[in-house]
């Protein structure tokens, strides 16, 4: 089952904006097919691609992104988070919140939600 036969099963959208505000509903470490990326800082680089590709549904963009959920299922992942943040994001850089879960659909080690600044859009 392709991850477009996986999210169309959802009762969510992938992005909605009120208030001038995207809230990007929760992008796991999975590819396009649906299936775990390995790999730490590919899985991140994923779940952020992921995140980015429901953002672009109501037309917003990772610069306008003032907020970041990470939930990971390791904690030792923080640091590569930190790492991502400082080569995709350039200050000041979006809040964020880094939260450790117990487990995540598909295999997944990590899914990041987001809130983003899409005023006029």
């Amino acid at each position: 089952m392709s991850l477009t036969e996986v999210t169309a099963h959802h009762p969510y959208s992938p992005a909605v904006v009120a208030g001038g505000l995207a809230f990007v509903s929760g992008a796991l470490s999975v590819d396009a097919e649906g299936t775990a990326v390995p790999g730490r800082t590919e899985a991140l680089d994923a779940a952020v691609d992921r995140m980015v590709d429901r953002l672009a549904t109501v037309g917003g963009q990772l610069k306008d992104v003032v907020k970041l959920t990470y939930y990971v299922t390791d904690l030792s992942l923080r640091e590569e988070a930190n790492r991502q943040f400082e080569r995709i994001f350039d200050e000041p850089r979006p809040a964020r919140t880094f939260l450790e879960v117990s487990s995540l659909p598909y295999g997944a080690i990590a899914e990041i939600d987001a809130v983003a600044a899409v005023e006029g859009r």
